[in-house]
């Protein structure tokens, strides 16, 4: 005696079948041809060593073994489809959990949030700060936006942004300010320099694409984040360098000025998501409109 389930899609046929009332129904639901549906059901019959459909005219109807099949298996397939839409739905209302530089998050993406909830309002976005390095796969975490030079993993969805440029700025209220603005960027060596301990590469890499020797530099007061670096230069404390992104919004504003421009380096702005994710594609697609506005 045969035991266990028939092939479930075998049961699937004959359940669009015995709900449709018809083969070609059936077969038109479940994106197959009339022949395929046909197999399916005499596989099943097969496997159960009795007759589910008798001709009826033109059509089909159930025998009694049939009967009973259709109404246990109508039970199941709609359990499982009421389950999965709720599955489905959870999905689509639980938070979506961006992982984010604090600086990022402070100096471009929260003055933006206000905008991307009215636009997004169904992605439920939740934020996570994080300075140093950060895990775009630690768990609780949907997706991640940072800057980062590719290669790109292969087991995540990589969405590239922008290309990070860098430079320095000062404020007016520096008190060399009119002096320094005005020379070339060759000015900056001997000057001390704020820094930040995120990014010892910046400095150096700004002087070498100037064409300056990076022994040159000066460094004078350093902070832990990007942030207090910013907000030291925006008091007249110093010229620091950072991410043209993260200075737009005071350029504009004239808070900050950057008197030597900015250079193109290796790194991206990239969201990196889950590959099974579909929110992260709609949350790709808002930062690349949102990067083209004006500050």
């Amino acid at each position: 005696m045969k035991s266990g389930l028939p092939p479930l899609n075998a049961l699937r046929a004959f359940e669009a079948v015995a709900r449709l009332g018809s083969l070609k129904q059936a077969a038109s639901e479940l994106n197959v041809t009339h022949g395929a549906i046909s197999r399916q059901i005499r596989q099943l019959e097969e496997q159960l060593d009795l007759s589910l459909l008798a001709k009826d005219g033109r059509g089909v109807k159930l025998t009694d073994a049939g009967l009973r099949l259709r109404d246990a298996a109508g039970e199941a397939f709609e359990r499982l489809r009421s389950t999965c839409a709720e599955l489905r739905r959870e999905a689509e209302e639980r938070p979506f959990v961006l992982g984010c530089p604090g600086s990022l998050l402070a100096r471009w993406f929260i003055p933006r949030l206000d905008r991307l909830q009215r636009e997004l309002p169904e992605l439920n976005l939740q934020l996570s700060a994080s300075e140093g390095e950060l895990d775009p796969r630690r768990p609780g975490i949907d997706a991640t936006l940072l800057f980062a030079e590719p290669p790109w993993p292969g087991d995540m969805q990589v969405y590239e942004l922008a290309t990070e440029r860098i430079g320095p700025v000062l404020s007016s209220r520096h008190a060399r300010h009119a002096e320094l603005a005005g020379q070339a960027a060759g000015v900056l060596l001997g000057e001390p320099l704020l820094h930040t301990a995120s990014r010892p590469q910046a400095w150096p890499q700004w002087a070498a694409a100037q064409g300056l020797a990076p022994a040159g530099l000066k460094l004078g007061q350093g902070f832990e984040h990007l942030y207090y670096l910013l907000e030291a230069a925006a008091a007249g404390l110093g010229v620091a360098i950072a991410p043209q992104l993260l200075v737009a919004d005071d350029l504009a504003a004239g808070r900050l000025s950057a008197p030597w421009g900015f250079i193109d380096t290796p790194a991206r702005l990239a969201l990196w998501a889950r590959r099974d994710d579909p929110r992260s594609e709609r949350l790709a697609a808002w930062l690349r409109h949102e990067l083209q506005r004006a500050p």
